[in-house]
């Protein structure tokens, strides 16, 4: 498997960064092969399970305080109700993701890449994503542009930021991020300063030169006229070498033992 160490036998995960968790919800639908219904049942079900343990214990626990009233009237109330739909979701998306990491693992079709320097290309989208969080703090009154508008357009501009993984023996493959997915606070900023493995499936090919801002907006041409020093120096073939595409569905940090 390209990017992967020689330690992945005996990794365990200990953190999660990045997790799409509707990507893994569907791949375990779809792995099902026509056992989707019973599948998403039985997710449902273990979840409601869990969600009635905790919520009895947390009224028992509780139910001696005198403002709080009888554990009925604690059951009905609105901060147990919205505690309890905090509790159930999060015990629905922590049971998607190990039901997924229990699937993957044995999955060939999912790739696990690992020991990849993340950057994002210059004049990309991602780079720029990037950066203006921190440019909306200095004061540019000279810049005709709203850096704070610039961000939030940026946001809902695209659903996938791209990023270029490189290995080791300078190998690279462009991997696809959804920024709703990421956890913990983290953003595409952290991904280039930690060691981290991704999960990803295979989903096209496209170059280098194509994650550039000019070329997305103007419908994913290289952008511009080839001049004859690019041709002379190759600098066109080395461009445009089709690069893997992974749409990535969970990012996190091993533990190797």
């Amino acid at each position: 498997m390209a990017g992967a160490s020689n330690d992945a036998a005996n990794a365990s995960m200990i953190k999660i960064v990045y997790f799409d968790e509707e990507s893994a919800s569907d791949y375990l639908d779809i792995s099902a092969g026509g056992k989707t219904a019973s599948t998403s049942e039985q997710v449902q079900e273990r979840s409601k399970e869990t969600h009635a343990k905790v919520e009895a214990g947390l009224m028992a626990k509780l139910s001696w305080l005198p403002f709080l009233g009888a554990s009925g009237e604690l059951s009905s109330g609105a901060g147990a109700s919205a505690a309890g739909k905090s509790i159930l979701s999060k015990t629905l998306s922590n049971t998607i993701l190990t039901d997924y990491l229990a699937k993957a693992d044995e999955d060939p079709r999912v790739a696990q890449l690992r020991d990849l320097r993340v950057t994002a290309p210059k004049d990309s989208m991602a780079f720029m994503k990037m950066f203006t969080p921190y440019m909306v703090m200095l004061k540019m009154d000279d810049i005709p542009v709203d850096l704070a508008r610039m961000d939030e357009v940026l946001v809902g501009a695209k659903g996938y930021y791209e990023l270029l993984g490189e290995s080791a023996d300078g190998a690279k493959r462009v991997l696809r991020f959804n920024l709703r997915a990421f956890r913990n606070n983290y953003g595409l900023a952290d991904l280039g300063r930690m060691r981290l493995v991704f999960h990803g499936v295979l989903v096209g090919r496209t170059s280098e030169r194509a994650l550039g801002m000019q070329a997305e907006m103007s419908g994913g041409s290289a952008g511009g006229p080839v001049t004859a020093a690019e041709l002379v120096d190759g600098k066109l073939a080395e461009d445009d070498d089709l690069l893997d595409v992974y749409d990535v569905i969970l990012a996190g940090v091993e533990h190797v033992g």
